[in-house]
């Protein structure tokens, strides 16, 4: 008896490589405070803190180009300029000296956060997912193949030509090697996995119009637009 599905499966997530190939997307990890003055600037102790991370979905990525929806339920939606580690090997409680192996490569990208609703989580001990894990939210550059572990690099943001973020790749509290190591011990990571490494400080909100740049040295920029609410 053939048996059919109840309804179409959405294509799959592909994020574009730099050599022409296509990335299928798997899972999304995204690692918090990774950057000192960041981590200050929301309120925690960077020398205290261990190193988190929380998902998304993996429909949640889109390229670069994209106008992305303001989303619902929020008045403070916020940009994060992040380095995005395309992992194309797969393994389970990695070594960091074995990091490298595992990398297929790395992108520039952006973790769009409902800031108000995250706030409002933290003050009651619960989930992010509803200001992390949004439509849209995880905008993503091309991916340049490098197995190399990227220890250092500028990083910077601009909304509408002014700078907002800037920093240095080597401020990571927990560096590209470490964050793989780390998140390994919790999930086997696939071929497929994107993991977003964090963000530094001078993170803010947007407005519908607004365009958003970010920039990491030796990579693609993600350019992202700010369109009017999502109307279904």
């Amino acid at each position: 008896m053939c048996v059919s599905d109840v309804f179409e499966a959405p294509a799959a997530t592909r994020a574009a490589v730099s050599d022409g190939r296509q990335f299928p997307v798997r899972r999304v990890f995204c690692i918090g405070r990774n950057y000192a003055a960041h981590a200050r600037e929301m309120g925690s102790d960077p020398d205290r803190d261990p190193p988190f991370f929380f998902t998304k979905w993996a429909e949640a990525v889109v390229p670069s180009g994209t106008t992305i929806a303001y989303p619902p339920e929020t008045a403070d939606f916020h940009y994060e300029a992040e380095l995005v580690v395309a992992i194309g090997k797969g393994g389970r409680n990695i070594a960091a000296g074995d990091a490298a192996a595992h990398i297929l490569g790395y992108a520039a990208g952006l973790d769009m956060t409902r800031r108000d609703l995250q706030q409002a989580a933290k003050e009651k001990g619960r989930p992010w997912d509803t200001a992390k894990n949004v439509e849209q939210s995880a905008p993503l550059g091309v991916i340049h193949p490098r197995t190399a572990v990227m220890a250092a690099g500028a990083i910077a943001l601009t909304v509408n030509g002014e700078v907002r973020q800037q920093g240095d790749i080597a401020d990571m509290i927990w560096p590209v090697d470490d964050v793989i190591a780390y998140v390994s011990r919790f999930y086997r990571l696939e071929p497929g996995d994107l993991i977003y490494t964090g963000t530094p400080s001078g993170v803010g909100a947007v407005a519908e119009g607004d365009e958003i740049v970010v920039t990491i040295d030796g990579l693609s920029p993600c350019t992202v637009r700010i369109g009017a609410p999502a109307r279904d």
